[in-house]
């Protein structure tokens, strides 16, 4: 008797954030499955109840953590086949370097580098060989351009961009693609304090070439794209989504 088709499955870790539950909704509108992962399993549910019928699972699970992603990760592969992995984690700190204590700094590379190693790792370790796979991690518009008190969050983003290349270059013969996504300043959660402002808004706007911040879509576009059959012949690339930021400077105002 031969073995039962699993059906293909993308993993979102972080999926109760913004961008993590915008990229569920837009897989998951074009017909895709996804396993949702976050440490609140009453805000899983409420982001699978948002979707349509039988296209989520949920797995209340730290991903930043290397035990409870490896378990999540495991329970998935049991009933599905990991076709992509979304990892939708991270937190902004904006802090002069003089001024970080010691816990910060390392508060920071855990969330944002060392929990993307972690999360890629499992991933590899349940990708059936033979299989074509893809990986989305995030990095940010600030390893790109010095932006004033970013110093610990574009550390631990230029982690994750040599993560990628590196990776992309172990796993190519697997064929499991990994890349990357930088945004620029996008409205969520962890930028609340940012956005509702209104002079920090503005000026914001303003670097921003096309006028105007991010918002969770934006990066869900191009997200559920990377991970998907179309583009099958891309990795290694960290490719921005941040309204021009990093790649265009425009003249003065006059």
């Amino acid at each position: 008797m031969s073995d039962p088709v699993l059906p293909s499955t993308v993993i979102i870790t972080g999926a109760t954030g913004a961008i993590g539950a915008a990229t569920a909704r837009r897989i998951a509108a074009e017909g895709g499955r996804v396993a949702l992962v976050a440490r609140d399993a009453a805000r899983l549910a409420e982001v699978a109840a948002g979707l349509p019928a039988g296209s989520a699972t949920i797995h209340a699970a730290d991903p930043t953590e290397s035990a409870p992603i490896d378990a999540a990760f495991a329970e998935i592969a049991a009933t599905a086949r990991p076709a992509g992995l979304v990892h939708a984690v991270g937190s902004t700190l904006l802090k002069p370097l003089h001024l970080l204590t010691d816990a910060e700094i390392d508060e920071v590379l855990r969330v944002n580098l060392l929990s993307a190693m972690r999360a890629l790792r499992a991933f590899a370790r349940i990708v059936p060989r033979g299989e074509p796979a893809a990986a989305l991690l995030f990095s940010s518009a600030a390893t790109q351009i010095g932006l004033v008190n970013h110093e610990a969050i574009a550390t631990a983003k230029a982690g994750v961009d040599g993560l990628v290349r590196s990776a992309a270059a172990t796993y190519a013969t697997r064929g499991i693609r990994v890349n990357a996504i930088a945004p620029g300043l996008v409205r969520s959660g962890l930028t609340r304090r940012l956005v509702e402002n209104e002079a920090v808004l503005r000026a914001s706007e303003a670097m921003h070439p096309l006028g105007r911040i991010g918002e969770p879509e934006d990066v869900a576009a191009l997200a559920a794209l990377l991970v998907s059959p179309a583009t099958a012949w891309v990795t290694g690339q960290t490719i921005g989504v941040d309204g021009g930021l990093a790649g265009i400077k425009l003249p003065p105002r006059g």
